[in-house]
């Protein structure tokens, strides 16, 4: 690979690795209160949460772009206070890609703690533990490889990601340009032999995310 080449690949998975641990605490989080049974709203946050999961990337990255615009509340506020542009910079990859990984973290590790015997969480607490030390010694070692699949998941999911962060963060060489913008960019300016290159080099890593994921699961399952 040329050096060009080389450091779109090394932004791509530095940035898609970066946004998938940046999701896992709000991941953890929304996974576990949406096995905890019935709650006032939880309708209302299952939606918001899948609401990535089928709406156009674009609309997404549009969305994004009025929140962290310059001009909007939440922009203004970080660029003001912080002198923190979001906006058509890496930080922006790194919030497309967050955000629509998000969902399949929150699916994969609901699941996983919708499979921890209840049970096992009601002994700890009749032996006088907390809600918190039962959550981080009873359900959270088990349901861990549920969450490390969902992590992977979204790793490979950020690895694709192409609409939102378009939109959000432009397709800037050497600045917000991942492997995905880059082969689309390549098949724009007919340069189809480097697009091939790279798209081989999107399965590859893809794939390897996926089986990797599947077999964390599929250990579950046996186990």
């Amino acid at each position: 690979m040329t050096s060009e080449e080389w450091h779109i690949v090394w932004f791509t998975a530095w940035v898609s690795g970066l946004s998938a641990l940046m999701i896992l605490p709000p991941g953890i989080a929304l996974a576990w209160l949406l096995s905890r049974g019935d709650w006032p709203g939880k309708s209302f946050v299952e939606t918001i949460v899948a609401l990535p999961l089928v709406l156009p990337p674009v609309a997404t990255g549009l969305i994004l772009l009025n929140v962290f615009g310059r001009r909007s509340a939440v922009g203004g506020w970080l660029h003001e206070r912080l002198h923190l542009d979001v906006v058509f910079t890496w930080r922006a990859v790194l919030l497309a890609l967050g955000v629509m990984s998000l969902p399949l973290l929150v699916r994969s590790t609901r699941v996983a703690f919708e499979g921890v015997n209840p049970r096992l969480e009601q002994i700890a607490r009749t032996l006088g533990a907390g809600d918190v030390r039962v959550f981080f010694t009873i359900t959270l070692p088990l349901a861990m490889r549920g969450v490390v699949a969902g992590l992977i998941l979204a790793f490979a999911r950020a690895l694709g990601e192409f609409g939102a962060t378009i939109m959000v963060a432009g397709n800037i060489p050497g600045k917000t340009q991942t492997l995905s913008l880059a082969i689309f960019q390549n098949v724009q300016t007919g340069e189809d032999q480097q697009a091939f290159h790279l798209l081989a080099i999107s399965v590859v890593l893809a794939f390897a995310a996926v089986w990797c994921s599947e077999l964390l699961l599929r250990r579950k399952k046996t186990r």
